[in-house]
């Protein structure tokens, strides 16, 4: 056993004994040695159960946009839980982000609210073809949209019926999309897209704005529906749609995971033209009324803007991944550091089983930083110039313990 984990590994022996597996979901992702249970966080720092402190840069996979705790969405939300969080129906915070994220949203006119990025995406997907009345959905390949039966990664209960009528493209591969949306024909109801291809495994892809404009030309020809799943990359990229910048807007955004920094929430937003068939299908939670993460959604948005947190982030991902940049060179490895400096993925060279890639994290985990061999990183406002100089300063020595590892000095 080792010591550095003891209370975690007695906290894993009876996780397993009352759940499936102990953990699943994102949890299972993680290389053998790093914690499943954490204890405590601040910022971008969080401890697990053995009280082993690291630098985060998986913000939860993706929730703390800001950093776990921040004073402003905390103090927002305990105000209104003193009033009240789950009711019989919305308060007026439903009213008020619904009001923000249509402001803030150039092709959003209307928006619903949800739980998680799989309601998100199941939403937009349902009115899609409710508004056309056609069955096919073009997703692509490989892509991650949630953890149901249409859109998991894992075969386990899942049913060729679940999956009948969806269809496949290659991301940034035009010529694929426009033969799939062939092979649906008359059946068309949307294409589902990432606005970067952001994919486990494997390099991440940003968009050409041939591929991006084709999408919406194909959806526009066959008067089909154009729906961004935004849950990974929302407000991290952009103020509003993250294709915005590209001249292209979808007709309907599934947002999610830092929407609320922590506090469990995701939207839909849409246009006015899919107001009726949002309207016309039957959807609800028994908590997505909840109004402790409409408050705390409230007061992110916020702060994003005072902030102008997509260009913060933006500038110090390119400091972390020059400064990795310049400790793998100097190493004499060579990586691969592909999508948004925001979301940073990194994969070494000549590693396709990613044992260095794993060695690497395990070893950056033993000098507390915290992050994936094959899955991207996240990073938050709490990412500051002076965090991530001291995460370079902790990777600095796990490149050498690699180097001496693979082969070397």
């Amino acid at each position: 056993m080792d010591d550095r984990f003891r209370i975690h590994d007695q906290l894993m022996e009876r996780a397993k004994r009352v759940v499936p597996g102990g953990v699943y979901g994102h949890a299972v992702l993680a290389p053998p040695r790093h914690p499943r249970f954490f204890s405590e966080g601040r910022g971008c720092r969080v401890k697990d159960v053995d009280g082993n402190e690291y630098i985060d840069l998986m913000c939860s996979f993706g929730p703390n946009l800001l950093g776990m705790q921040h004073e402003a969405v905390e103090r927002a939300a305990a105000g209104q839980r003193r009033l009240g969080n789950c009711f019989a129906g919305p308060t007026e915070r439903w009213v008020e982000l619904a009001e923000a994220l249509t402001e803030r949203i150039a092709h959003a006119d209307w928006a619903m609210f949800q739980k998680n990025g799989t309601d998100a995406t199941t939403l937009c997907m349902t009115i899609a073809r409710a508004a056309t009345g056609r069955r096919k959905i073009l997703l692509a390949e490989g892509a991650y949209h949630g953890a149901i039966p249409w859109c998991t990664p894992s075969a386990g209960g899942v049913l060729p019926e679940d999956r009948a009528h969806l269809l496949y493209y290659r991301f940034n591969d035009l010529d694929s999309a426009r033969a799939a949306a062939r092979e649906a024909g008359s059946d068309l109801a949307g294409i589902m897209v990432s606005p970067f291809r952001h994919d486990a495994f494997v390099d991440q892809e940003m968009p050409s704005p041939e591929f991006a404009r084709g999408l919406r030309g194909i959806c526009d020809e066959h008067d089909a529906v154009l729906m961004m799943d935004e849950v990974r990359a929302g407000l991290r990229l952009a103020r509003g749609s993250s294709w915005e910048h590209l001249g292209v807007e979808p007709d309907l955004g599934a947002w999610g995971k830092s929407l609320g920094n922590g506090y469990p929430i995701s939207a839909v937003v849409g246009r006015e033209s899919l107001r009726d068939a949002a309207a016309s299908i039957y959807s609800t939670g028994s908590f997505w009324y909840s109004a402790v993460p409409m408050a705390a959604a409230l007061e992110c948005l916020r702060v994003v803007d005072e902030l102008d947190l997509p260009t913060r982030l933006e500038q110090n991902g390119a400091r972390l991944r020059a400064g990795i940049h310049g400790l793998a060179s100097s190493h004499g490895f060579s990586l691969r550091q592909t999508g948004p400096s925001q979301m940073p993925q990194i994969l070494f060279e000549d590693d396709a089983d990613f044992r260095k890639g794993s060695f690497f994290a395990e070893d950056a985990l033993a000098r507390g930083v915290y992050f994936h061999p094959f899955h991207n990183m996240f990073l938050s406002a709490a990412h500051t110039e002076e965090v991530i100089d001291e995460c370079l300063e902790r990777l600095g020595p796990a490149f050498s313990a690699l180097r001496r590892e693979v082969g070397g000095d």
